[in-house]
């Protein structure tokens, strides 16, 4: 038996979505048909109206729902450190520790052949520039440890060898809490390579 058509519609517009396969669609689809109509008019509403009311900063790339963004006020902001991310999201997880008080600048995604993302699709031009006037003693690359967060990252140091800043990266390694025996590894090795000393 065939779904009617505004249903399938609705799957394939929930299948867009990043992780959601066809089960999952057709259960959130599902789910949002048995929303009553003032539920649906105030969530069709929020998806609306998020292009207008979220924007990009200009200079560091953040996600803001204000004219000013707070992640460039270099007035709450330590404009030593430069905390580089691929994506917006990577912003809060960090803010979220409350550790980091530096700036940010988000490169719009990594390095990445298959995908047809190269160095000009990333703002590494505009993150020279904002080195070039800003005083940073300390790139921070925050970067998904992964064979493009790796490759990106190894293009950033490259590229921004001719500035007079430290270059440091994220330390990989043992998650808190864990165990040795239920560590892969790769995580292990990781966790040699960025051992401090005790």
């Amino acid at each position: 038996m065939r779904y009617p058509e505004h249903i399938l519609k609705l799957i394939q517009s929930l299948k867009k979505l990043p992780g959601v396969g066809h089960k999952s669609a057709e259960r959130f689809a599902f789910q949002l048909i048995s929303w009553n109509a003032n539920q649906l008019q105030e969530f069709a509403q929020v998806i609306e109206q998020t292009p207008y009311k979220l924007t990009s900063c200009t200079v560091c790339g953040c996600l803001i729902d204000t004219k000013a963004c707070p992640y460039c006020d270099l007035s709450q902001r330590n404009s030593d450190l430069l905390c580089v991310l691929a994506q917006p999201r990577d912003l809060f997880a960090i803010e979220e520790t409350r550790e980091y008080h530096g700036l940010y600048h988000i490169l719009g995604g990594l390095l990445s052949p298959i995908m047809g993302k190269g160095p000009e699709q990333l703002s590494i031009d505009k993150l020279k520039s904002r080195l070039k006037t800003l005083k940073t003693k300390e790139l921070v690359v925050a970067l998904d440890s992964t064979l493009e967060g790796d490759a990106t990252a190894l293009y950033l140091k490259n590229e921004l060898q001719s500035f007079s800043l430290t270059i440091s990266r994220l330390a990989f390694g043992l998650p808190m809490g864990s165990s040795l025996d239920y560590v892969d590894g790769g995580t292990l090795a990781r966790a040699f390579t960025a051992r401090n000393q005790y």
